[in-house]
């Protein structure tokens, strides 16, 4: 038995499978990469780490399986799935998943069977079934991944303990009381309140922390900085499992040209400046945003690029990620039945319709064509249709 001092759950224990599994290669690597990517040039306290965030979720999934009354040995099973869940993610966590043509799960999978891994699983589970519950198959998987699961209670605690963001400080204790494993993970009509209050915090993470604007800058940088190494054959995307974050930043400072301009500007905050923006919600159809495809974003980039004079590679349109906030489906049980919490909870019911609030369509070019670029008419560019009484009001 093992005892690990975790920042935000105490004393965590790990048994000697569980410590035979931590010592691979996949797992130590997890402790180099940053768990908000560049976020900590926004909040100098955000360099912990996914290693931290796959224990933390170890620790939260074991205690889901004691509320539930799982067995010791399906405990086990959980806690290892926990452990694993994250071994997929590239440098800089989902920063690099951006321009990935996979998502980090997949890469998950691919570890798992192509590793050490999956011998030491075997000695004890199925490693498929390991990956199935992973991918959240079944009602045990809901524990890993689903509307409100271990991962994602984890995370939203530890990110607001290491940004000094309070939004995300959600009852844990109270939530995991809650819950009930029927044909899926259900949380009891006690848990309603500890429910609402995760939604409400991953709603307020989101543009403080996850979507900060500044952050989304920097993202946007490094994507098209990874892009370029992919294309330069710097990097290979199909490994990428194996990259840290110290790899990919060595290999771009090593670098002539726009990447190690790129990564030289990130090194010294020297950052892009956001010329534009609109929130979604100022949108008729906002939905419709996320149907724009990349190859006419990119066209677009390169009128604007040709009309500003700028560097046809330094005009970057960011389309923000789509506010899902899958926790409004989280599974109440009412009696004899199960309904989702936006249909029994009024608070989340008005958060549903809010979600298009925070997010925003924005333009970025370096600092010295900024003031050119005030001048702009990016909606002419972009093709966006406002609310009529957003129009009349400008």
């Amino acid at each position: 038995m093992k005892n690990i001092r975790d920042s935000v759950h105490g004393n965590l224990y790990l048994d000697e499978f569980e410590i035979k599994l931590v010592d691979t290669p996949q797992i130590q690597r997890l402790r180099r990469i940053k768990q908000l990517g560049f976020t900590y040039l926004v909040y100098p306290g955000a360099n912990h780490s996914r290693f931290e965030h796959s224990i933390g979720t170890m620790h939260v999934a074991s205690k889901i399986a004691d509320s539930v009354g799982l067995d010791e040995h399906t405990k086990k099973m959980i806690r290892s799935c926990a452990l694993l869940h994250d071994i997929g993610h590239g440098p800089f966590s989902h920063v690099s998943e951006g321009v990935l043509d996979t998502p980090h799960e997949y890469q998950t999978s691919k570890v798992i069977k192509e590793s050490e891994i999956s011998d030491i699983l075997s000695e004890m589970f199925d490693p498929k079934e390991i990956i199935d519950i992973i991918h959240g198959k079944g009602p045990l998987g809901h524990i890993i991944s689903s509307e409100l699961d271990a991962d994602r209670m984890d995370y939203l605690v530890r990110d607001s303990y290491y940004t000094g963001v309070a939004y995300g400080m959600i009852d844990v204790e109270r939530l995991v009381s809650s819950m009930k494993l029927e044909d899926s993970l259900v949380i009891g009509v006690k848990g309603i309140q500890a429910a609402e209050s995760a939604l409400i915090a991953r709603y307020l993470m989101y543009p403080s922390v996850y979507q900060h604007h500044t952050t989304r800058i920097i993202n946007s940088m490094f994507r098209r900085c990874m892009k370029w190494m992919f294309e330069e054959d710097l990097v290979n995307s199909d490994t990428i499992y194996k990259y840290d974050d110290a790899d990919i930043t060595t290999i771009a400072r090593s670098q002539d040209g726009q990447i190690k301009d790129i990564i030289n500007r990130l090194d010294n905050r020297n950052l892009f400046k956001r010329v534009f923006t609109i929130k979604l919600s100022d949108l008729e159809e906002p939905k419709d945003v996320f149907k724009i495809k990349d190859k006419k974003l990119k066209k677009i980039e390169l009128e604007i690029a040709a009309d500003l004079g700028s560097h046809p590679e330094y005009t970057i349109i960011d389309i923000p990620e789509y506010p899902f906030f899958n926790e409004m489906r989280t599974q109440v049980s009412v009696g004899n039945e199960c309904v989702k919490l936006n249909e029994i909870s009024n608070l989340v019911s008005a958060l549903k319709n809010m979600r298009f609030n925070y997010a925003d369509i924005c333009i970025y070019v370096p600092d010295e064509y900024a003031e050119k670029a005030s001048k702009f008419p990016f909606e002419d560019y972009l093709e966006l249709t406002m609310q009529k009484n957003i129009k009349d009001w400008l």
